[in-house]
């Protein structure tokens, strides 16, 4: 493409799950609010649920069927612990899955808490042609996913390709 682009601002949901936090000490969600507002996007949404999957696909399914919101970012459910249900949650809603989110994020983890990213069920993938991305729910995972990996892809003007791209033919059957 010739043309000089532009950044697209994208409409994102945060969606932090937890039997623990509050708004007051959501550290995690706020790492994610604060990536998110200075890469120039808007959070329209943000909302805490504890660790039930129910609770979880349906605030979810809520934003999915939302036709104002291009993005949901979830933090916290992705352990192996009894309560650890996100993927459990998300994965019967996706529509495609983005398997390489996964294998990249917990590449990228590595890098810091070495053989303990393997205990990350991170995923992400597409539902009704909204993007979702389920984070571990350490402020740390959520910058390292947020800043190396999301970011330029919901950024228009990432080379060669980007998500933001393809937002018009998610629809498509």
């Amino acid at each position: 493409m010739t043309e000089a682009q532009t950044f697209i601002p994208l409409a994102i949901a945060i969606l932090v799950i937890s039997d623990s936090r509050s708004e007051s000490d959501d550290r995690s969600g706020q790492a994610l609010r604060q990536g998110i507002e200075i890469a120039g996007h808007h959070v329209i949404a943000k909302t805490i649920v504890p660790d039930n999957i129910y609770q979880i696909r349906s605030a979810v399914s809520n934003w999915i069927a939302d036709d104002a919101v291009d993005i949901v970012i979830t933090t916290g459910g992705t352990g192996v612990t009894g309560r650890d249900g996100t993927p459990e949650a998300i994965t019967p809603l996706l529509d495609k899955t983005l398997d390489g989110f996964g294998e990249v994020f917990r590449m990228l983890s590595y890098q810091d808490i070495k053989t303990s990213t393997i205990q990350s069920r991170a995923v992400a993938g597409v539902a009704n042609g909204t993007y979702i991305f389920c984070l571990p729910g350490s402020p740390n995972a959520c910058r390292t996913a947020w800043e190396h990996l999301i970011k330029e892809q919901l950024d228009y003007r990432t080379k060669p390709c980007n998500l933001v791209q393809l937002i018009p033919r998610l629809r498509e059957h």
